[in-house]
């Protein structure tokens, strides 16, 4: 891991979070629950199951705080580390201030983001709204909670586990619109119907655009999730390339990208126990396979399996991947170039009109786009190099001497983490990267050796 020299971190980001028309102390930066952290109601109530529990509320204040602070302070250009300190009003802060909670929080952020968090918890001055409840059409035996999205290995891996659990596996919807109708036929409401919260400051924009700490607010929505139905399982749907991929092949002096890592679920676990009271355990059923073979496995195994082609994997906005007023997927950052790579790896297809970038074979950059698209920027050809490059580096991430030391160190700490002997994990981990350079280099190879990103990949 690296991290930033004491004397390299600026000076921290003070924010006080606070309720409805309370004002910061001086010199604190304001972060307003019902301003800059907006909640829904009717997505607030698919989280309330039972007797409603106001830690409920607290932790998901905590997720969108941290999710402000870290999209607000921009990173210096030579220095990733940053420093916040952040007071947050919570029901109970003794419960909050209790040296397991916060210890055990301070340490997930930390290693999650590279950062230092100095977070303090003060008695709110009123109690939240409480939400009302409704009956929920949930299975009286549940079993695991899994992460559900619009993405393709989301939409795999939950079906692929629905075969195993059945009914008792329960979806939490990670967007922050509905992903799915709110009511039945029956009139019976969906559980977790999706993130019931926005993050946007009032004034100004966002400066950062890293978001490492999206994986803390995912796997406490997710933890938050399994306490409410009493599940012990948190199946985390990423193959190996997206859960390994990006401590393996870390872009340039990042700090590696550890939101999908099971070392860093293993502490949310820690966390999760020492507020809840409630111990969970992160399950990683595709870590040691690609994304192109979990693909495959779910259209051969899974009824639902045509589905896949209806999946989302794109990470830009609407303004930046759209043709004559229609959206489309880009088809040239990282999660779109690992998405092709897969689907070429599955031995299945897709319409050209699928993406911006219809054809990854033409000369250049710009010919490789739709006729209709007007938006060719400097910004979109950097993301699309890096996300090339990014599976180019691990696919050829064993012939290096140069990378023993740091696949020795991710075999020892998946070792630790999985409770699996290290040479164990050393052939699973060696069968993964080979299987990802040999669907690479089929890829590259379906391209044909004009293709703009050859040029890239410095290959003839």
């Amino acid at each position: 891991m690296k991290h930033d020299d004491d004397k390299t971190v600026a000076p921290a980001l003070r924010v006080d979070v606070v309720e409805t028309g309370e004002r910061p102390r001086r010199g604190r930066t304001p972060c307003e629950i019902g301003g800059d952290l907006k909640f829904s109601t009717e997505h607030l109530e698919s989280y309330c199951l039972a007797r409603w529990e106001p830690i409920i509320f607290d932790a998901l204040v905590v997720a969108a705080a941290v999710e402000f602070c870290d999209r607000l302070q921009r990173r210096k250009t030579q220095h990733w580390g940053r420093a916040f300190e952040i007071c947050i009003p919570v029901h109970h802060p003794d419960r909050w201030n209790a040296v397991p909670v916060i210890t055990s929080l301070k340490d997930v952020l930390e290693f999650l983001t590279g950062d230092r968090w100095d977070l303090s918890f003060v008695a709110r001055k009123a109690p939240a709204h409480k939400p009302h409840q409704f009956p929920f059409d949930l299975s009286s035996d549940a079993k695991a909670v899994i992460p559900f999205s619009e993405g393709l290995d989301s939409r795999a891996v939950a079906s692929l586990m629905h075969r195993e659990i059945g009914d008792g596996l329960i979806r939490v919807r990670l967007g922050t619109k509905d992903f799915l109708p709110g009511t039945s036929a029956s009139n019976v409401k969906q559980p977790f119907t999706s993130i019931p919260y926005r993050v946007k400051p009032k004034t100004g924009a966002f400066k950062e655009s890293s978001a490492r700490s999206r994986g803390f607010k995912f796997s406490l929505v997710s933890g938050i999730a399994a306490y409410l139905v009493k599940a012990h399982r948190i199946i985390v749907t990423e193959s190996g390339q997206g859960a390994l991929g990006p401590v393996l092949a870390a872009v340039g002096q990042g700090y590696e990208d550890y939101r999908s890592y099971p070392p860093f679920m293993d502490r949310m676990e820690v966390f999760l126990q020492a507020l809840f009271h409630h111990r969970v355990q992160f399950e990683f059923p595709r870590l040691w396979y690609t994304k192109g073979e979990t693909l495959a496995e779910f259209v051969r195994a899974c009824a639902d399996g045509g589905s896949w082609s209806t999946t989302w994997s794109c990470w830009q906005q609407n303004r930046q991947s759209s043709v004559d007023g229609h959206k489309r997927q880009c088809g040239i950052c990282a999660a779109c170039m690992l998405r092709r790579l897969s689907v070429h790896a599955a031995g299945l297809s897709e319409e050209p009109q699928t993406y911006v970038w219809e054809s990854l074979s033409a000369p250049t950059f710009e010919e490789g786009a739709a006729s209709g698209f007007a938006h060719t920027t400097k910004a979109l050809r950097e993301y699309a190099i890096a996300g090339t490059l990014h599976l180019d580096h691990l696919a050829t991430l064993q012939k290096s001497p140069m990378n023993k030391g740091m696949i020795d160190l991710t075999v020892s700490q998946l070792s630790r983490s999985r409770a699996l002997p290290e040479y164990t994990v050393r052939a699973s981990l060696n069968r993964l990267l080979n299987q990802h350079e040999s669907e690479w280099m089929n890829f590259l190879d379906s391209l044909g050796p004009q293709a703009f990103v050859m040029n890239w990949v410095g290959r003839p």
